[in-house]
């Protein structure tokens, strides 16, 4: 099917349902997956009988809150259990062609199997992905993202059904990536919105001005929260002289199952897929959509592993007016990871609030590292950072610049601000950053 290029969507029908008739499509979808997963996986007929609930049950959309929810501490139990793909699997093991794996950064390492339609599915919504932010068949698009069972790796595949001429790059060193974006002149790159801001910086220390003497025109991020924080954003940008697109994805589901637009004002999750809900952390309440809490997903077309209500400890919120794109699939802002949060002084602090803060300070690199630890059994936090070079000030004058801009925008200013030398900190890394290290003994509940 020959595509027009002028067409900024990539399947215009779909991307521009009125809401009615996506909810509805929604709706069929979501009744064939549920009585698919009861028949077929053995931890979902034995979940529904134990709440009293069956497939039938589901009349309307909002039906699904009737059903129980399942997080990553289910897919671990079930992992394995009665079979190679455990008891969340729906499918026999020879009709699923691929699995990924989590990082298990939180735990045993999961695995996602997909059945072929579950795969090519997958690559069509990330070519719909690629054309929203603009990638053509003429462009040259370099996949810097990890290969080893990521299921982001296999992302580059939609890029090549789009036309796109694909470099399969990996996690390249950062002096070899550097010599392919020289050579090779590509216009677009995935990457980690850390490691787009950090590899601009050894571009500048090598001699190579990214925006002269390179041809990237877009850098699309995922895997960190900054790809959505202006101030990051606009610092990955300004070295690069690109435009820059946040993704979202779950390595429980497909690669990216949200992309940004040219709007940038939040990420279009592919609705088509994914039914969303948002509940109250503490108590598990349904929310209205606009209000912030943390997103359960329902897969509507995976079969290999259907989600049926997965709480995907990510906390933000979906906005499902129509985007001035035009767009009407729903767009999700993510502030952070329930994990990740941590309370001061009754404050609900995410690590995204204070490296918003970071990024947008003068005479700082913009590098930092957060410690929780606790004081007469009350929260506190500290900032570690970075002071350019060039930076005529003191480091107690630059700490209570921080400390201040802290305090401005978050409410809480942190027990201690310590400055480092450019290049001090730990942090840069060819993936993710580490930048949160708790040092609590108790144990807090969220």
């Amino acid at each position: 099917m020959s595509r027009d290029i002028n067409n900024k969507f990539w399947d215009e029908e779909l991307e521009t349902l009125p809401r009615e008739e996506l909810e509805k499509r929604q709706l069929e979808d979501l009744k064939e997956i549920v009585k698919f997963a009861y028949e077929n996986a053995p931890y979902y007929k034995r979940s529904f009988d134990e709440a009293g609930v069956k497939p039938e049950d589901i009349k309307t959309l909002k039906d699904i809150q009737k059903f129980p929810f399942i997080n990553k501490k289910t897919q671990r139990d079930t992992q394995g259990v009665g079979s190679f793909l455990g008891e969340l699997a729906a499918v026999p093991e020879e009709d699923v062609v691929f699995i990924s794996t989590s990082s298990g950064s939180t735990g045993v390492p999961t695995m996602s199997p997909f059945t072929k339609k579950d795969f090519d599915e997958f690559q069509d919504t990330e070519s719909r992905w690629f054309w929203q932010i603009g990638m053509r068949p003429n462009d040259r698009y370099v996949h810097a993202l990890n290969f080893s069972l990521y299921v982001g790796g296999p992302d580059v595949i939609g890029a090549q059904n789009l036309g796109a001429l694909c470099i399969w790059g990996g996690t390249l060193p950062s002096e070899r990536l550097l010599f392919v974006l020289k050579t090779y002149q590509p216009t677009v790159i995935w990457t980690s919105p850390s490691y787009a801001w950090q590899l601009g910086e050894k571009a500048l220390k090598s001699g190579i001005d990214p925006k002269k003497d390179l041809n990237i025109k877009k850098i699309i991020v995922a895997g960190e929260l900054g790809g959505s924080i202006d101030a990051t954003r606009k610092a990955i940008e300004d070295i690069w002289g690109a435009e820059v697109y946040d993704f979202y994805g779950l390595s429980d589901i497909f690669g990216a199952c949200a992309a940004m637009c040219e709007a940038k004002d939040g990420l279009h999750i592919a609705e088509n897929h994914i039914l969303v809900e948002t509940i109250d952390i503490h108590t598990g309440e349904i929310l209205e959509p606009g209000q912030v809490g943390e997103l359960v997903f329902t897969t509507l077309r995976k079969h290999a592993r259907p989600l049926i209500r997965f709480r995907t400890g990510d906390i933000g919120r979906i906005d499902n007016t129509k985007c001035s794109c035009g767009r009407t699939h729903g767009r999700i802002h993510i502030l952070g990871r329930k994990d990740d949060m941590f309370i001061v002084s009754a404050v609900n602090v995410f690590p995204s609030d204070i490296e918003a803060v970071i990024r947008e300070q003068d005479g700082i690199t913009g590098e930092y590292l957060i410690r929780i630890f606790e004081r007469d059994f009350t929260n506190k936090y500290a900032v570690e950072i970075e002071k350019n070079a060039d930076n005529p000030k003191t480091d107690e004058q630059v700490a209570a610049e921080v400390s201040a801009a802290l305090k401005a925008r978050i409410g809480v200013k942190p027990a201690r601000v310590v400055v480092h030398p450019d290049g001090g900190l730990d942090t840069r890394s060819e993936h993710k950053s580490k930048r949160v290290i708790d040092e609590r003994n108790l144990e807090y509940v969220i």
